[in-house]
């Protein structure tokens, strides 16, 4: 399926038009939570495909599902972003679809940098883990508008009083259920929408492929005598006293998240989520620049890298920019500037995204992700811009945890390793990092987790034709800081000091333990867990 905006949009008017019926939104979930398959259920329900499972190639050419790397599909994980573009209902949705899990946090923060909203996808069962704590503070922390879906409800699970306290007591938010379920987690009946008082019964589906049937029936025709139906009413006049009543539609902000109930695998509750993205999430706003000062959506076109990706497509391994617009009209073929080099882009080769699969884009407004094919001297965290001149903030990324030097096994490719370990850290897969000063000429990569490690590894065989061996380093964490507080680090000797391509510094201690006595003992030393962009 093929967006095209129209084509005689112009003005301020229709700028403002245009960016009023976009929604851009990312999922962020722990893993095994069901995040593909609400994804993929999403597009379903929002008639991007007619069956769930894949996304049929343009042409009939091939299936494509939204995990495309070999290695998601053999470990049954997502380990990248992909952009997801539909429309639905006269809305726009750029579904940013974000890793599944831990170790590409980075990846996460990174696709929370372009999203005006977030979707809190839950295990029923699990809850909110521990390894994805921090991705929703972070979320939360950027004042992103939160929506929140209590997945396999149809498996045995917490009651749904008790996932709403669990959702206060770890992450501090007060949900307020938009759906309630009918039945016991494991004996699901189908949810009440809050909004009409509607029972919405479903019927199971072979594999959750197509749309379950859905049959919606007024309260007045329920059974009253169901004992489930009698404990979701009893459950919903408490949460009435408590005040924990839907609002009036538009965003929901702040310590409220808007709840629903369902399993995306076997499509409940799906259709009321995708009902909520459109009427509850907010259109894009005027994005502020470095001095905090905000950039209006008819001003000329500006838009932020949150992403770069090579290889998406191993026929053309070309190198392709995720760009978030957000202001003005762009327009396929328009000259724009880099904010951080001054240089001149030529926005030529744009494509509208649907995972793996792409077409010609030729217009776009605020809100909308368009993928750059090419774009050599464009980094994440690039700002690019038709003036006046406008460079929004860099997007922080975190401090490696796990690290190790890396050995080419074949020194007759010495170019391509060099060439594709400088590639991994441009795309922001791995920290590439030498220690200050030092005259080694092994490469050093950090990581989040080992998995990212995995990645870099199998990329580098499949797309260089390199292998490598890594070796374990002595550090364990590591913290950004400035040239006085890593000599004052290195004359402690309480650990070393690494320096990344763009002249970045960590700090990196052997344990925590090393780094907290280091901070005990130099309290007025630069350290940060969050890195700057590279």
């Amino acid at each position: 399926m093929t967006l095209r905006a129209p084509a005689d949009v112009a003005g301020a008017d229709g700028i403002a038009r245009e960016a009023a019926r976009r929604r851009t939104f990312a999922i962020i979930s722990h893993p095994d939570a069901g995040k593909t398959t609400l994804t993929e259920k999403l597009l379903l329900y929002g008639g991007a495909v007619a069956e769930a499972g894949s996304v049929k190639a343009r042409r009939g050419r091939r299936a494509s599902r939204s995990d495309w790397m070999e290695l998601e599909r053999r470990r049954g994980i997502s380990v990248s972003s992909t952009a997801l573009r539909f429309e639905h209902a006269g809305t726009v949705l750029n579904l940013l679809d974000t890793p599944g899990h831990r170790d590409f946090s980075e990846d996460t923060l990174r696709v929370l940098a372009a999203a005006d909203a977030g979707v809190i996808l839950l295990d029923a069962a699990r809850g909110v883990e521990a390894q994805t704590l921090q991705l929703f503070q972070v979320a939360r922390a950027r004042g992103i508008p939160l929506l929140t879906f209590v997945n396999k409800y149809d498996r045995p699970g917490m009651e749904p009083l008790e996932m709403l306290d669990h959702l206060e007591a770890t992450l501090g938010l007060t949900g307020v259920p938009l759906s309630w379920p009918v039945g016991r987690p494991g004996e699901f009946r189908g949810v009440i929408d809050r909004a009409s008082g509607a029972f919405h019964r479903f019927a199971r589906t072979a594999g959750g492929a197509t749309i379950a049937p859905e049959e919606v029936i007024e309260t007045a025709a329920v059974d009253s005598g169901d004992a489930a139906w009698v404990a979701a009413q009893e459950e919903l006049a408490l949460l009435d006293a408590v005040g924990a009543t839907p609002d009036a539609k538009g965003p929901m902000t702040g310590d409220r998240t808007p709840l629903f109930f369902g399993s995306a695998l076997s499509n409940f509750g799906v259709g009321l989520l995708l009902r909520a993205l459109v009427e509850r999430a907010p259109a894009p706003a005027a994005v502020r620049d470095v001095d905090g000062v905000p950039r209006p959506l008819d001003a000329p076109f500006s838009a932020l890298v949150f992403k770069v990706q090579a290889n998406m497509d191993p026929r053309h391994r070309d190198r392709l920019a995720f760009l978030r617009v957000c202001s003005g009209r762009f327009e396929r073929g328009m000259q724009a500037t880099n904010a951080r080099t001054g240089r001149t882009v030529a926005l030529s080769y744009a494509h509208e995204l649907f995972a793996q699969e792409r077409s010609v884009v030729d217009v776009a407004f605020p809100g909308d992700v368009v993928g750059i094919v090419n774009a050599a001297d464009v980094i994440v965290g690039d700002t690019l811009y038709v003036q006046p001149r406008v460079r929004y903030p860099a997007i922080a990324t975190l401090a490696p945890e796990h690290f190790v030097s890396v050995h080419n096994r074949d020194p007759a490719r010495r170019k391509q390793f060099v060439h594709g370990l400088a590639q991994l850290d441009q795309e922001g897969v791995v920290h590439l990092l030498r220690r200050r000063g030092s005259t080694d000429p092994v490469p050093i990569l950090g990581a989040i987790g080992p998995l990212q490690l995995e990645v870099a590894v199998e990329r580098l065989l499949a797309e260089f034709g390199v292998r490598v061996r890594l070796e374990q380093a002595p550090w364990t964490v590591a913290r950004r800081t400035d040239p006085a507080g890593a000599d004052v680090v290195v004359a402690a000797r309480s650990g070393d000091v690494l320096e990344r391509a763009d002249g970045a510094l960590l700090a990196a201690f052997p344990t925590r333990f090393a780094l907290e006595f280091f901070q005990r003992d130099h309290p007025d030393v630069e350290l940060d867990a969050l890195l700057p962009a590279g």
